[in-house]
C-alpha cells in the first residue's frame, strides 16, 4: 500500500484510541498479580477548556503511566475534574453579565443549576480533550471533586484533623474579596505596588511630658496599639 506523504493525526490517532478502549488496556485490576502503580491526575478546573500547559503536564504523566505498563505493572492513572468553586462562579458570573443578568437576579437555586450546566458542558469537553491527547487513563474510574464519595472522604479527613487539633478556628488576616464576598487564597491574589505615604504618630508619655514618635505606613494599626517598646540606649 502507498503511505501518506504526511502524518494525519486526526484520522489515525482516534482510530487507535478507540481500539485501545475496546481492549480495555487502560483499566486497572484490583485482583491483578502484577505490581501495582497508582497515580491521580491533577484534576483540571471546569472553568474552561484545556490549554498548552495541561497538554504538557498530561503528556508527562502519560509517558510515566505507559512506561510502567511496559515494565509489567498494573497501572491506575485516575482521571477526574475539579469543581474550583470560586473560579467557576466567576466565569459563570461573567457569562450572566454578558446576558444582562446576575446571580442575585436569578436567585440561589437557579444560579446553582446554571453552574451545574456549565460543569456538564466544560467538564465533558475537558475529558474529550484528554482522550484526544491519547491519555491512557482508566476512564471506568473517572471522578469529580464534588462526587458523593469524594465529598464524604473530605469530611472524614476534616473531622479527623479537627479532632487531632490540627484544624481550629482563630483570628487571622485573610485576603477578602469585596466582590465575591469571601476569603480567597494567596494564589488568587495579584500583588500590586502602590505609592504609599509615611505617617508619623506621636504617642504622649504617661506623665504628660514629651512623647515618642513612631513612623508607619499603616496608621490604622494605631487603634490596636497597647504599648511601645523602646531600647534604653536609643
Amino acid at each position: 500500500m502507498e503511505f501518506d506523504k504526511a502524518f494525519e493525526p486526526g484520522r489515525i490517532e482516534g482510530r487507535w484510541y478507540a481500539h485501545w478502549m475496546r481492549l480495555g488496556v487502560f483499566t486497572a485490576h484490583a485482583d491483578s498479580a502484577r505490581p501495582p502503580f497508582s497515580m491521580a491526575i491533577p484534576p483540571p478546573n471546569v472553568t474552561g477548556r484545556l490549554h498548552m500547559g495541561h497538554a504538557l503536564n498530561s503528556t508527562l504523566q502519560d509517558i510515566l503511566a505507559r512506561w510502567r505498563r511496559m515494565r509489567g505493572g498494573d497501572v491506575l492513572w485516575l482521571p477526574g475534574t475539579d469543581h474550583a468553586g470560586i473560579a467557576t462562579q466567576m466565569v459563570v458570573d461573567r457569562q450572566l453579565d454578558m446576558e444582562g443578568s446576575s446571580r442575585e437576579a436569578m436567585g440561589r437555586d437557579a444560579f446553582v443549576r446554571r453552574v451545574w450546566q456549565w460543569k456538564e458542558e466544560y467538564g465533558g469537553a475537558i475529558i474529550d480533550q484528554l482522550k484526544r491527547l491519547g491519555c491512557s487513563c482508566d476512564w471506568t474510574r473517572e471522578r469529580f471533586t464534588m462526587d458523593p464519595g469524594l465529598s464524604r472522604a473530605v469530611r472524614e479527613a476534616f473531622v479527623r484533623l479537627h479532632e487531632a487539633g490540627l484544624i481550629y478556628r482563630d483570628k487571622f488576616i485573610v485576603n477578602w474579596c469585596p466582590r465575591c464576598r469571601t476569603a480567597i487564597s494567596d494564589l488568587e491574589v495579584i500583588p500590586q505596588e502602590t505609592r504609599g505615604h509615611l505617617w508619623t504618630i506621636r504617642y504622649p508619655l504617661a506623665d504628660g511630658h514629651g512623647g515618642i514618635a513612631v513612623a508607619t505606613t499603616r496608621p490604622e494599626t494605631m487603634l490596636g496599639d497597647t504599648g511601645i517598646a523602646v531600647h534604653p540606649d536609643d
